[in-house]
């Protein structure tokens, strides 16, 4: 059995059609058939990808036979597509996180400045914390197809990982100041606070709206800019994350669950 009769074998017990594998390969219906009628073959990165949609070894798709012996390479092979929709989603859920976490704290400001017997104060909290709110709420729930990256071994074109690990770390350092800048805000803001309560002179009090503003700044800084460098990590440090014991003792309970 050649390759175009095994992936048309595969499509059929799938209950795909050409048009969606199309679609789930990033390519035309077009060359589903052309490769199907052996006028063609897919490049690796395609190869790879029908390999994890079929769950078969890429030994399987290559050799002339019909059996499937299941000893491709333990892992998921992520494309570059996904890769990069994962960091875009990734980016644009800490953009909202790191709002709404910011605008939960400012909500405190009105408390500190109007009081809460002030009715302006009072509808300034409740604007504030709906906004936060509302932030949260349209996070949306497109990282659904990417849940894949946090439960598998993850495979990579090795020249793309390479690019990946690079951006990454031009990252980390792009964002270093952000970083810093955001933990001392951050610090200096509960510090503030915590002084305040220990000593009980009342010196800090007047002064409190500054520093709920610079804790709701150096929330949003700092939450924005670690959402995006772990959706970088679960990438670039995969191995970190499924040597970890959680990640294995998942990974075995699968295994029981499949068997069983």
């Amino acid at each position: 059995m050649n390759f175009g009769e095994k992936l048309l074998k595969l499509r059929k017990e799938k209950g795909l059609s050409q048009e969606a594998l199309a679609e789930k390969l990033n390519t035309t219906r077009q060359a589903i058939s052309k490769w199907e009628n052996n006028q063609g073959f897919p490049e690796t990165e395609k190869l790879l990808m029908i390999g994890n949609i079929f769950e078969v070894s890429i030994d399987y798709l290559l050799k002339e036979s019909a059996e499937n012996n299941d000893d491709k390479e333990d892992g998921y092979y992520v494309s570059r597509e996904m890769a990069e929709g994962f960091l875009l989603s990734s980016k644009k859920i800490a953009n909202h996180v790191g709002i709404g976490f910011g605008l939960f704290a400012l909500a405190f400001e009105p408390y500190f400045i109007l009081g809460t017997t002030s009715l302006l104060g009072v509808l300034l909290i409740i604007i504030i914390a709906t906004l936060g709110i509302i932030s949260f709420a349209t996070l949306g729930f497109d990282q659904g197809q990417y849940t894949v990256l946090k439960k598998e071994v993850l495979l990579f074109d090795s020249n793309y990982i390479k690019e990946l690990i690079t951006r990454y770390e031009g990252f980390k350092r792009k964002h270093l100041g952000t970083t810093i800048v955001g933990g001392s805000l951050l610090a200096v803001g509960f510090l503030a606070f915590a002084l305040e309560k220990k000593l009980e002179m009342g010196i800090l009090v007047p002064y409190y709206p500054i520093f709920v503003f610079l804790i709701a700044v150096g929330l949003a800084l700092s939450v924005r800019t670690v959402t995006i460098i772990s959706a970088y990590q679960l990438l670039v440090k995969n191995n970190e994350h499924t040597n970890r014991f959680s990640f294995k003792l998942k990974q075995k309970v699968k295994k029981k669950l499949d068997e069983f």
